[in-house]
């Protein structure tokens, strides 16, 4: 049922205009934070695909359509990788001709629907990238956690964790850059993922609950030979990587956080989420109290994620004016506060939690430069 349909519906029922009003908040604060890579972002359109050539794709032209670097390209049961606009090549005026690195699953065909994703990759760090591998599993406080291990020979680990809207797939755009530098790396899936434990309410908790998987992943890479642990969390993995570094009883063992998008301002996250997701203006504000309640998130703190005093290790931070689902300015603000520990990489023509995807080499000389003290 439409949320539209849901609210006229409930408005309408023996219950009363009051209660009414409740249960449709809660309903549509549910369907806000319910967790799927198939659920719109804000600024998230479908792009037509007019026609598919060696090495070229050409697509509905879009603010989308139009972003720097490197995507997937995803729907219709296909996906591809999509690289730069390809400029000076003749295409009708309502069109955009990106470059095709590659068609990954089943057939990219003129007339498919699909949308942009920073989630380069599908399936594992061995199929799509050739890297080897093991799954493992992480003993969580609701059950086995799977996760991806790829092997290197320092005794810093890397503990990847992904954000809104994607999966554990989407960290593998780092994992050739991590691998060169011999970095063991830990790919998590956490709660409410597919293949992992589910919670009761089956829902986001925007990293206030989703945190203590990330600590279980520290445990794990301790127990088998970390001596230290770099957290690389995006959108509310970076929120994760930070509760982590704030509330673990092996935050000693953290050297460092590499965040990208960070949720740092949940009133203005669950907004655009909600508006992403049709919930009608007149509801906005009932579906953020009752994501933030309903859901056990602090309603007596329900701007600020995290105190920046709290931070006590180096911090990369990556973030972009162009994300409308966690605006920079929370980012921003929260560098400004421990400059001597944040170093802040502003990403511009980025949507959320895309900074690597709008300029890969950019984002990995960052990461080197501030990954290589910490090794």
């Amino acid at each position: 049922m439409r949320l539209g349909t849901a609210a006229a519906v409930a408005a309408t029922t023996v219950i009363g205009a009051g209660a009414a009003a409740v249960a449709v908040g809660r309903y549509a604060g549910d369907a806000v934070l319910k967790p799927s890579p198939d659920h719109p972002f804000p600024g998230d359109s479908r792009l037509t695909v007019h026609s598919v050539t060696d090495g070229r794709v050409t697509l509905t032209r879009s603010l989308a359509s139009l972003r720097p670097g490197t995507y997937g390209l995803t729907g219709g049961g296909c996906h591809a990788v999509v690289g730069p606009v390809v400029h000076h090549t003749p295409h009708p005026a309502d069109t955009v001709v990106r470059r095709l690195e590659r068609v990954t699953h089943g057939t990219l065909a003129p007339g498919l629907r699909m949308r942009l994703t920073p989630q380069v990759h599908i399936g594992n760090p061995r199929d799509a990238l050739g890297l080897h591998c093991a799954d493992v599993d992480i003993l969580g406080e609701l059950g086995a956690l799977p996760a991806w291990f790829v092997p290197g020979v320092r005794e810093t680990w890397v503990i990847t964790v992904h954000g809104l809207g994607t999966t554990r797939e989407h960290p593998m755009v780092v994992l050739p850059f991590l691998r060169r530098r011999q970095l063991p790396v830990l790919d998590l899936a956490y709660r409410n993922d597919v293949g992992a434990p589910p919670t009761a309410d089956r829902v986001q908790h925007l990293g206030d609950t989703e945190w203590r998987d990330l600590d279980a992943a520290i445990r794990y890479a301790i127990r088998y030979g970390a001596r230290d642990v770099v957290l690389h969390g995006w959108s509310t993995g970076a929120t994760m990587a930070l509760r982590a570094a704030a509330n673990s009883a092996l935050r000693g063992r953290i050297r460092g956080l590499v965040l990208d998008s960070p949720v740092l301002d949940r009133h203005a996250t669950v907004r655009a989420l909600a508006a992403a997701r049709r919930v009608p203006r007149a509801l906005l504000p009932l579906a953020v109290r009752a994501a933030e309640g309903h859901t056990g998130l602090p309603v007596d703190r329900p701007a600020d994620a995290f105190d920046p005093a709290a931070l006590t290790v180096p911090t990369l931070l990556f973030h972009g004016p162009d994300d409308t689902l966690a605006p920079w300015a929370a980012s921003r603000a929260f560098a400004a506060r421990r400059p001597e520990l944040i170093t802040f990489h502003p990403v511009p023509h980025a949507p959320h939690a895309a900074m690597w995807n709008a300029d890969p080499a950019r984002y990995e000389e960052a990461m080197r430069r501030f990954l290589t003290p910490l090794m």
